[in-house]
């Protein structure tokens, strides 16, 4: 499990360290630490160390003295180092002295460096870089290190409102921090280093693949098709009949229980998936052990009634989609339901439910909604946020935007649905369902390889599995 900490727990965890250990430690370090990974990255990018070229781009405060005295270990490894003091006024002057003495310049413009060091804000940054500074970074073409963080971005909600670095790799300094899980893409690859701080509680987390993949439910000797886990889903119509083969589809692929479907898009999803059992309606579905409502279901009086009726049952429901615009009209539906309840809106249908639009602050935003509602909340994005009543966050990262595809939802809800009905919790299932569809999109678009390309929600699905088998050999690798 990654564990993310805020601003606020990082310094209050550093107070007794700054302390109790001789001025300076803690940022010695962090830098040791830095001056490390930059050094990897000159051997991997550039052939080696010695003879290389680092610029470090140097703010205010501590995070500047973190890059300075990199640049002055890395000095003494033969590289040649310039700094760019964003603020002279206010530079770290023990750092400063340190990259001087190893023989360090400074210099007024970035020159032709292999690498260069992020050190203009740190966790106590907020807001977008300054004009000059924008200027600089702007200006880059070498590969990035992010001191703790990209600067500009915000540490706790990941939120970038203007200029900001976009790092290759990321440094971060005794424990990771919100803005590495919800905005991965300005990060990098993060490299954790240990400077001694105490464990803290976590608000925010993220599955690992091999924690998805020991957790993914498999069949054992005595399993038959209903103890495997039975969804029922309630998607599709004469409109929207693709959703409802999508969503099934994505139930298919995820376990090999049985998938119910309710609706007026049987000939299709049976002509498509023909181990799918299906009816008229909910009430001659037959058992099931959750329920998948909304894609594609349109939002008139029969949508409500199916809606009513899923959530009056005593069995976990995933509301999707059209389902979300139904509940937003009456969120009374949800009125005394004490089973498990999972909402899975994208932000347009999240700022319909609650009339505020998530923005920055998607934690947040998320977080309130479960504790007012009682239910649990999946946030679709880039990095696709889970709250649960009571505050506990999992976070994940999808890599990149492949997923971003019309009818992509639907697959989710049906793979999703699936889990739940294994008897997962809903913030685990959903969090194993975000990971194993995020990979199987990745999968389909070739990401990672010069050949990716624009992917369709069928093709995401047709990776779902493939998925599935990657997450479980990360377990076993793991084990």
């Amino acid at each position: 499990m990654r564990e993310f900490h805020t601003a606020e727990q990082v310094r209050a965890a550093e107070a007794p360290l700054l302390s109790a250990l001789p001025e300076g430690t803690l940022m010695r370090r962090a830098a040791h630490g830095l001056a490390g990974v930059a050094a990897a990255e000159l051997r991997a990018r550039a052939g080696g160390v010695a003879g290389r070229s680092v610029t470090l781009l140097v703010g205010s405060g501590d995070n500047g003295g973190d890059a300075l005295f990199a640049g002055a270990l890395l000095r003494r490894r033969g590289v040649a180092v310039r700094a760019v003091l964003l603020d002279p006024a206010r530079v770290h002057g023990p750092g400063l002295a340190a990259l001087r003495a190893a023989g360090g310049r400074i210099g007024a413009d970035l020159g032709d460096p292999d690498l260069v060091l992020d050190g203009i804000v740190g966790i106590s940054g907020r807001g977008p870089l300054r004009p000059a500074a924008a200027s600089v970074v702007a200006s880059i073409t070498a590969p990035i290190i992010a001191v703790d963080l990209p600067s500009g971005v915000d540490p706790d909600t990941g939120a970038v409102a203007g200029p900001a670095v976009t790092a290759s790799v990321t440094v971060a300094f005794g424990a990771l921090k919100p803005v590495h899980g919800l905005a991965a893409a300005r990060c990098g690859r993060v490299e954790l280093v240990d400077i001694g701080l105490a464990p803290m509680a976590a608000g925010i987390r993220a599955l690992t693949p091999a924690e998805v993949g020991a957790r993914w439910p498999l069949p054992g000797a005595a399993d038959d098709k209903y103890s495997q886990g039975v969804v029922g889903v309630v998607a599709g119509g004469e409109r929207y009949p693709g959703a409802a083969v999508l969503s099934c589809g994505g139930a298919v692929a995820a376990t090999s229980g049985m998938v119910r479907y309710v609706g007026s898009a049987a000939p299709q999803v049976i002509s498509a998936w023909p181990e799918v059992v299906a009816a008229d309606r909910l009430d001659t579905a037959g058992r099931v052990q959750a329920w998948v409502v909304g894609p594609g279901i349109g939002t008139g009086p029969s949508a409500t009634a199916v809606v009513r009726g899923a959530v009056e049952s005593d069995l976990p429901v995933l509301i999707d989609a059209d389902g979300l615009t139904v509940l937003a009209a009456d969120p009374g539906l949800l009125a005394g339901r004490s089973a498990p309840t999972l909402l899975t809106p994208h932000a347009g249908e999240f700022a319909r439910l609650t009339g505020v639009d998530p923005g920055d602050d998607r934690v947040g935003c998320a977080r309130d909604l479960a504790d007012r509602w009682g239910v649990t909340v999946l946030l679709k994005g880039r990095a696709t946020v889970i709250a649960e009543p009571g505050g506990a966050v999992l976070v994940n990262d999808a890599g990149g935007s492949a997923a971003a595809t019309a009818g992509s939802g639907d697959v989710l809800a049906g793979l999703i649905g699936a889990l739940l009905s294994t008897g997962l919790d809903p913030s685990g299932a959903a969090a194993m369902g975000a990971r194993a569809h995020s990979l199987a999109a990745a999968l389909a678009a070739g990401a990672g390889s010069a050949t990716a390309a624009p992917i369709s929600a069928g093709a995401l699905l047709t990776q779902v599995r493939s998925a599935i088998r990657i997450l479980r050999a990360a377990s076993d690798a793991g084990s």
